[in-house]
């Protein structure tokens, strides 16, 4: 598969600042890939506490050894979320670098999906979501500092252990943090090969529905039974109806559980609802459908639970100028920044939806997310670096 690299073209690195700039991260690319690997092989799924921990007290070292101050927040069932401030003499608000270290992957998956060097990609589990946008952070925080004597702007990095998973130890946080800051920038990976940023998200939801029946014997008694199975295979056929596509609605029951043995009468049935929405308004209408489920067996009884966990990250006018500012700095080294809109959400969306300036998408470049071809393009990385050092001085 070719790599698309949106038209870069060579530039006087003599006669042009930023080149200059470009040329500093392309000469530690090799050690900025050494640094995105030592991530990746210390393996942090969201729900293995130990491993997690181990991860941020890792990242902790590393932000430490560039002037970094480290502070944990403290989690009992996920790893502890790690907060790391650059406090400099501007009394400007700081800009908020915002990430997670926790990975889908279970512990044990190295071997089998080992961390390596292949045709110009660095693959391996949680390589492109999102390790590689930790070490960017690192390595432009790094660059300001050698290119101003200090950092220009106050900069808070906050790294959650729980995002893959519902973000619930961190969210609070996360918008704390946010409400400080003068814009927020998400290392979450680009969209698709072209490097795109992403300036609106979809709302992410789950619904759980619950059927209770009435349970008998098939054969003995199979008229005194209502089964939970049938009614939640109804009550699907009715919600599979509120998929709107151009609208950017989507409905999709994605887990379903129920019964006991072939020949009883099922009691209980239940199944699993993603939910993903386009705008805010979508979410009440959308609540107030589920809500409003009723049975078709008058004997069966339904119970709802969940809602929507993220709001939509809409392209609003704090987040147009953020784009605005990535592109003038991707021109100035003759690229051509493109925008997406994306139905995977992101702790961007917490903060977007706080109405806090906020520009995600900028951190690796790849494909494979959460699969076993998962990887980054190298040669991408350098601008990556690039990009997110101007928008911690222009945001």
């Amino acid at each position: 598969m070719p790599i698309m690299n949106n038209q870069r073209t060579r530039t006087d690195r003599h006669s042009n600042p930023s080149s200059d700039r470009l040329h500093h991260f392309e000469s530690r690319q090799d050690t900025l890939l050494q640094t995105i690997r030592e991530f990746v092989e210390i393996e942090s799924p969201s729900d293995n506490k130990p491993a997690a921990d181990r991860m941020g007290a890792f990242l902790a070292e590393k932000f430490a050894g560039i002037g970094g101050r480290p502070q944990l927040h403290r989690v009992e069932d996920f790893g502890d979320n790690l907060q790391i401030d650059f406090p400099c003499a501007e009394s400007t608000k700081p800009v908020l670098l915002l990430g997670h270290f926790d990975t889908v992957y279970p512990l044990g998956t190295l071997p089998t999906m080992p961390c390596r060097v292949d045709d110009g990609r660095l693959r391996g589990p949680g390589v492109l979501d999102m390790k590689a946008g930790i070490a960017l952070m690192l390595f432009a925080i790094e660059a300001l500092q050698a290119w101003h004597g200090q950092l220009p702007r106050p900069v808070t990095v906050f790294l959650v252990s729980d995002e893959e998973v519902g973000s619930s130890s961190s969210r609070k946080i996360t918008e704390g943090l946010a409400r400080k800051s003068a814009a927020v920038l998400v290392l979450e990976p680009a969209a698709g090969l072209r490097g795109a940023v992403k300036t609106a998200r979809k709302g992410v939801g789950g619904y759980t529905l619950t059927v209770k029946g009435v349970a008998a014997h098939a054969g003995l008694d199979p008229g005194k039974g209502h089964s939970a199975i049938l009614e939640l295979a109804r009550q699907i056929a009715v919600i599979s109806k509120w998929n709107d596509l151009k609208s950017g609605v989507s409905v999709n029951p994605g887990v379903i559980r129920g019964g006991t043995r072939t020949n009883v009468i099922a009691a209980e049935a239940v199944v699993e609802i993603d939910v993903r929405i386009k705008s805010a308004k979508q979410a009440v209408g959308l609540d107030r459908k589920f809500r409003a489920l009723k049975a078709f067996d008058k004997h069966c009884k339904l119970h709802i639970e969940g809602g929507i966990n993220r709001l939509p990250m809409e392209r609003n006018a704090g987040v147009a100028a953020l784009y605005k500012k990535a592109q003038t700095i991707a021109k100035q080294i003759q690229w051509k920044l493109e925008e997406a809109a994306v139905g995977g959400g992101s702790d961007g969306n917490f903060t977007a939806g706080i109405g806090i300036p906020t520009l995600d998408g900028l951190g690796a470049v790849g494909e494979g997310a959460h699969a076993i071809h998962e990887h980054i393009v190298i040669s991408e990385l350098p601008r990556r670096a690039l990009l997110l050092a101007g928008l911690i001085e222009a945001a």
